[in-house]
């Protein structure tokens, strides 16, 4: 079988659905292959006003996260938590959190799905009627410091075109190693666990 016979879903087959199912399960090997293309693509994606690209950005702060001894968990969030700013600018963190929560521990999905939120901090000052500290209303998560480190130590100081940034096949075999965990294992998932980003060297 090369492709199923039904046109609407209703009509498939037990055969059809196993074929797809197996169809499906080679197209989720190769999420990193997509995520890692998505990231190139983004060195000639210029952050509007910026020195640097989107590309650039994301090398910065997975660099600090991997200078700063993080775990790879970290390590990718900190790669990826941009990914979405080009087909989702106004929920880019919600689409990025979204990409990882499957393969890394709860604290650090909950950390992408808000640092927009938190990073409002430094600039929402400047525009009327935006609440610079709207992130206060999590101030009683878990989480809460966590998302305040990743954004002042890695995420806000990563827009210098003269950082010494790893490249991206630094990264690759950290994004191919957490994208090949069995999605939403408990043990990877870790609910509940607040770790924190690990002690600023």
């Amino acid at each position: 079988m090369k492709t199923v016979n039904f046109t609407a879903m209703k009509d498939g087959t037990k055969a059809e659905y196993e074929f797809l199912r197996d169809q499906e399960h080679a197209f989720n090997k190769m999420t990193a292959d997509r995520i890692l293309r998505e990231l190139a693509s983004q060195a000639q994606d210029t952050i509007g006003g910026y020195k640097i690209t989107r590309l650039q950005h994301a090398l910065q702060s997975a660099t600090r996260a991997v200078r700063d001894h993080a775990d790879n968990d970290w390590v990718v969030a900190a790669l990826l938590h941009d990914i979405g700013d080009g087909l989702a600018p106004q929920n880019h963190d919600k689409m990025a959190a979204e990409i990882i929560r499957p393969f890394v521990r709860e604290e650090v999905s909950w950390v992408v799905e808000h640092h927009g939120v938190f990073q409002m901090v430094y600039y929402a000052q400047h525009y009327q009627g935006w609440n610079q500290y709207e992130r206060e209303k999590y101030k009683d998560n878990p989480h809460y410091q966590s998302c305040v480190d990743f954004c002042e130590r890695w995420d806000q100081s990563s827009f210098d075109p003269d950082y010494d940034m790893l490249p991206l096949e630094h990264f690759e075999p950290i994004v191919r190693g957490v994208f090949s965990r069995k999605p939403y294992e408990q043990d990877v998932l870790q609910p509940g666990l607040t770790l924190g980003l690990p002690t600023s060297k």
